[in-house]
């Protein structure tokens, strides 16, 4: 165990990382016109309106709260007089908050995307299994808010803390090791956020990092040729 431990928290996060980082890279300069959101707005747009918003909304909030939540340095909650249990009771109630947003935007988007037969047609396989691996995440992560009334004083947290801090310093070694204890939903949640990486740079979420200015100086995608009468 202590050996399947160290590969999935010590080592895999330093792969899903490469995986990210340089699949994007060369996606981008390699396949361009792929990078988009395929967006299926003209073939249904009611359920999109109504879903799309709440979930970009929430899972934008959700991202941030993880991303200074656990790489914010503990000295720094010291500082501001905010205690472990206080900063879990925050976390939860903030992460609950916005995960059901994203939960409700998310669910009428698994709907349309499996139920409008137009829809479906123009999804690729990838597009489904990110859809499906984002609600499953989102799922963990509502279920690990149940799982941490079970203790708030904020221990497994630190753990979390800790296991994130060590990987981004490159010390593998300890983040697995601050990991091992916490409990087996936190760990299937990192697991699947791990996995998402790695499917990053293969699917449309590679859109995230775009700003739409740079396609004014894009060379035109050619669809068709004219051909001479």
């Amino acid at each position: 165990m202590e050996y399947l431990n160290n590969l999935l928290f010590g080592i895999y996060p330093y792969i899903a990382l490469v995986v990210f980082v340089v699949g994007s890279l060369i996606r981008y300069d390699r396949d361009q016109y792929s990078w988009k959101t395929g967006s299926s707005q003209m073939l249904e747009s009611k359920m999109l309106r109504k879903g799309s918003m709440p979930f970009h909304v929430g899972i934008i909030a959700v991202l941030a709260g993880h991303f200074v939540g656990l790489l914010t340095p503990h000295q720094v909650w010291d500082f501001l007089h905010i205690t472990a249990p206080m900063k879990q009771v925050f976390a939860m109630a903030m992460g609950g908050f916005f995960g059901v947003i994203c939960f409700y935007g998310l669910t009428i988007l698994i709907i349309r995307r499996f139920t409008n037969d137009r829809v479906k047609a123009s999804s690729s396989t990838m597009d489904n299994l990110i859809l499906v691996l984002i609600y499953l995440q989102l799922i963990l992560g509502l279920i690990s808010i149940f799982v941490s009334f079970g203790h708030l004083d904020g221990s497994e947290m630190l753990m979390l803390m800790s296991w994130a801090q060590n990987v981004v310093t490159f010390q593998g070694a300890e983040a697995a090791a601050a990991i091992s204890h916490v409990h087996i939903i936190f760990k299937l949640h990192v697991f699947l956020g791990m996995s998402l990486f790695v499917l990053f740079p293969f699917s449309r979420l590679v859109h995230v990092w775009s700003v739409p200015v740079k396609y004014f100086r894009r060379n035109y995608q050619i669809v068709r040729t004219k051909t001479g009468s």
